[in-house]
């Protein structure tokens, strides 16, 4: 499923080419010059008026002796260090949406020097709310590349910072050697990426205000892969104090007992007790594993079709995250960082994943896609994508709820305007897909390439521009105050969501109702859309991991 969720991604970007201009080069601001704790940083000011700057490390190289260990502080530097530029990417491998980018796919790309941000600011911030944005891909893929806070931080009056944390096999590793080897109680970890989240959040705490942010008023927000490390972030105990408000979009609380990622039980793809072996034999040492080059440790979870780059990620490591789980962490407001809470979906989540899947959706050209068989694609993407919203929301908001924790607030993300022709109706394709929400959250429709200008076009622009700022406004008003708005009710005993969409499709308006897995059973039962074979087929469709709570569905309907 890991695999399926990097190159689903693609879908939105395969009609993508090269932009058809290079953006314009950065060039250094006198008025953006300020003091952090290393040093004098300088930036530059983006078209949307906000200061910018590029590349600003928060903690040292994890290269050598460093890697799969906890991060260290960077080091200091002396005169004015210009930010314009930014950092490599962490280690991963391509897909097709750097391809668009003129990248090939396939290939394994980046630095294990990746430990760098970027900040957005409004000119002459002071104080202001800080938003920190984790980015999505699977936790195997992504960069900050792909996203530009400017318009965000111009039109909230908040300072936005994006970070990069390990990826792949660098960020997620379980190994007794490991352990054994570690100089920090921290070097005991499995999920190095969420302390490089946890070093950045420190980092962020002693450096917000130097570029006008108030550090007491930090929100942690994330989509897909990125909500899930803010859900970790809300369960670790090594984060405690470091934010004050989260925001999962997408996300999971999915994880993995070390054992299971380890191999010695359970059937997960690539433990890293395999691999260990795969690199350097058996009775590996820290050394050994440290000493092995980045092309050899990619390359030992090469398949015969190319790199399958799927291994266990958020670890229950007794470290960073509970040892029973991270989904345990929310029984009770005791046993997690209680901060005010948003957590949501879009409603066809599934549906960018369906479309790549060759045994649901047609493709013309490798571009166009339709589906194979209409009814049965959008029953199937309908039930997928409301149990990951169990999962995700329903499932956790009630958790916290009844483990006395109340500020909690839902959503559910319904846009589906884009544009069709011919060829493809993304409205129906894709409708409220994964990632769909980004663009809207970020006022910045400039995401998926050429494919933007079909997806967000002349005839939404209008609607489009609203539902952006109304977004916008609940996201700005939780990072200020700690509550989205007056008219966004917390989650309750009858649920309470917001459903963002535009005024056409009735929205935006508050809806009752939690879902649960019983509910989804008894809805897909009687569901006419289906015949009694495919009701079967669904339901043994639902029982993947990555959603945690598919399995039994097949039992509860008869199909077991």
């Amino acid at each position: 499923m890991r695999r399926l969720l990097v190159s689903a991604a693609c879908l939105l970007s395969a009609a993508c080419g090269a932009r058809d201009s290079a953006p314009t080069e950065p060039v250094v601001d006198p008025a953006t010059a300020t003091e952090i704790a290393q040093g004098r940083v300088t930036g530059y000011v983006s078209p949307q008026g906000a200061h910018v700057w590029h590349g600003i490390p928060y903690a040292a190289p994890p290269v050598g002796d460093l890697r799969w260990r906890a991060p260290r502080p960077a080091a200091d530097w002396t005169g004015d260090r210009a930010a314009l530029t930014r950092a490599d990417r962490c280690p991963q491998i391509t897909n097709s949406l750097d391809q668009g980018r003129g990248v090939e796919a396939g290939l394994r790309v980046g630095s294990e020097d990746c430990l760098y941000l970027d900040v957005y600011a409004p000119p002459n911030a002071d104080g202001l709310p800080v938003m920190v944005w984790i980015h999505g891909g699977a936790n195997v893929w992504g960069s900050t590349e792909a996203y530009d806070g400017s318009q965000l931080a111009v039109d909230q009056n908040v300072v936005v910072i994006m970070v990069q944390y390990r990826l792949g096999p660098l960020g997620w590793f379980s190994h007794p050697a490991l352990r054994d080897g570690a100089q920090l109680p921290e070097d005991a970890a499995a999920d190095f990426a969420i302390l490089d989240l946890i070093e950045a959040l420190r980092w962020t705490r002693v450096n917000a205000a130097a570029f006008g942010g108030d550090p007491e008023r930090v929100t942690i927000f994330g989509e897909s892969a990125g909500g899930h490390n803010v859900a970790a972030l809300l369960a670790s105990p090594l984060a405690e104090g470091l934010f004050d408000r989260a925001i999962i979009q997408s996300g999971s609380v999915a994880s993995y007992p070390v054992a299971e990622a380890e191999g010695r039980s359970g059937e997960a793809v690539n433990p890293s007790l395999a691999i260990a072996e795969r690199l350097v034999g058996e009775d590996a040492s820290g050394d050994d594993l440290r000493s092995v080059d980045l092309d050899t440790l990619f390359a030992a979870y090469e398949t015969g079709g190319g790199y399958r780059l799927t291994m266990p990620t958020m670890i229950a490591d007794g470290v960073v995250l509970p040892e029973d789980g991270l989904r345990s962490a929310f029984t009770s407001a005791e046993t997690f960082n209680a901060v005010p809470v948003i957590t949501g979906t879009n409603r066809d989540e599934m549906k960018l994943f369906n479309a790549l899947d060759p045994r649901l959706a047609s493709r013309t050209l490798g571009v166009f896609y339709r589906p194979r068989d209409r009814s049965f694609y959008d029953a199937l993407s309908d039930y997928q994508s409301r149990v990951w919203m169990v999962g995700a929301v329903d499932d956790v908001a009630t958790l916290m709820r009844e483990g006395g924790h109340e500020d909690v607030w839902a959503y559910r993300f319904d846009w589906d305007e884009g544009g069709s022709n011919l060829f493809i109706d993304t409205g129906f394709m894709l409708g409220a897909a994964h990632a769909m929400e980004i663009p809207f959250v970020f006022n910045r429709f400039e995401m998926f390439g050429r494919l933007d200008r079909f997806l967000f076009n002349d005839r939404n622009a209008e609607s489009r521009g609203a539902l952006a700022r109304t977004m916008g406004q609940h996201w700005g008003n939780f990072a200020r105050t700690g509550d989205p708005g007056a008219d966004w009710p917390r989650w309750g005993a009858r649920g309470n969501r917001m459903r963002f969409d535009t005024p056409a499709d009735g929205g935006p308006e508050v809806v009752r109702g939690a879902e649960t897995m019983a509910s989804i059973a008894e809805r897909l039962e009687t569901d006419q859309r289906l015949t009694p074979e495919e009701r079967c087929r669904v339901a043994a469709m639902l029982g993947d991991r990555y959603f945690g709570e598919g399995d039994g569905i097949a039992d509860m309907i008869g199909c077991g």
